[in-house]
């Protein structure tokens, strides 16, 4: 039988999601908890590779068992062997050519800023801090100019191996909250750091730092004109889409969001 979860994690203790020799991955860890409770035939599939320190509230994951166990015994029991910064939120039975990476649709990551003007003590795995003003107009203006089906390749990585930079964003959300911006991104695929060069591209035209606009620097299909990479400690890769697959709303349920929308609320 094939089975599709969904996890969460805090990315701060790990070398990222993909399982690498010498480091800890939460590949790793997930598919250990997953053979406490049963046999694994093969490597589980994903949604997303994220990179050391960043976390994930929607991870799409499947793996396959010949071991007959209900959901609620597959849900508890791989939740126990777990570490505290990890979590499986959803369970169920799939067909048994589904696979999460590749029949993902769309996918969406968030990166929260905190902007307030003190350090941000509590938060500082969880989100990037600026201690510069940002134009919160400017921000949304130059994000536009990324929606649609674009060559991205002032916004990739060194380490990138992709042969099409050719990328489709959907929408670019930028929420302005007391203290908090919370910029969030649908595309079709994304380009090695892609999402945090673009962020930090953002923060550098929305505090003077870099003069050109996100449309001549995307024109110009060269990294060597975009801004910084952003940290990865506030990015949060909140899950993929598929087209006859539907998953609870993680960034809805996630206490961590829920606490930056309602700063002023006790």
């Amino acid at each position: 039988m094939k089975f599709v979860g969904v996890c969460e994690y805090d990315g701060s203790s790990f070398s990222g999601f993909q399982s690498q020799s010498n480091a800890t991955s939460v590949q790793d860890a997930l598919e250990k908890a997953i053979a406490s409770v049963g046999h694994i035939t093969d490597r589980m599939n994903y949604s997303g590779r994220t990179d050391a320190g960043v976390h994930a509230l929607g991870q799409v994951f499947d793996f396959q068992s010949s071991d007959i166990r209900t959901i609620d015994q597959w849900l508890k029991g791989i939740n126990s062997a777990l570490p505290e910064t990890m979590a499986v939120t959803f369970l169920q039975e799939i067909y048994d050519n589904f696979h999460s990476r590749f029949d993902a649709i769309k996918r969406k990551y968030a990166y929260i800023i905190y902007t307030g003007s003190t350090r941000p003590v509590f938060l500082k795995d969880y989100v990037f801090w600026e201690k510069n003003i940002l134009d919160f107009d400017v921000m949304k203006t130059e994000a536009a100019h990324l929606i649609g089906t674009h060559n991205f390749s002032s916004f990739r990585g060194s380490k990138c191996t992709a042969n099409n930079p050719i990328r489709t964003i959907e929408f670019i959300n930028i929420q302005k909250l007391p203290d908090f911006m919370i910029i969030t991104i649908s595309a079709n695929a994304y380009l090695y750091n892609m999402v945090r060069i673009i962020v930090g591209t953002l923060i550098d035209i929305a505090t003077g730092r870099l003069q050109e606009s996100m449309l001549d620097i995307l024109n110009t299909e060269s990294r060597l004109n975009a801004g910084k990479t952003a940290q990865s400690q506030g990015l949060f890769f909140l899950g993929a889409e598929y087209k006859d697959l539907k998953f609870p709303d993680q960034m809805h349920n996630s206490s961590l969001f829920n606490l930056i929308k309602r700063p002023n609320e006790t």
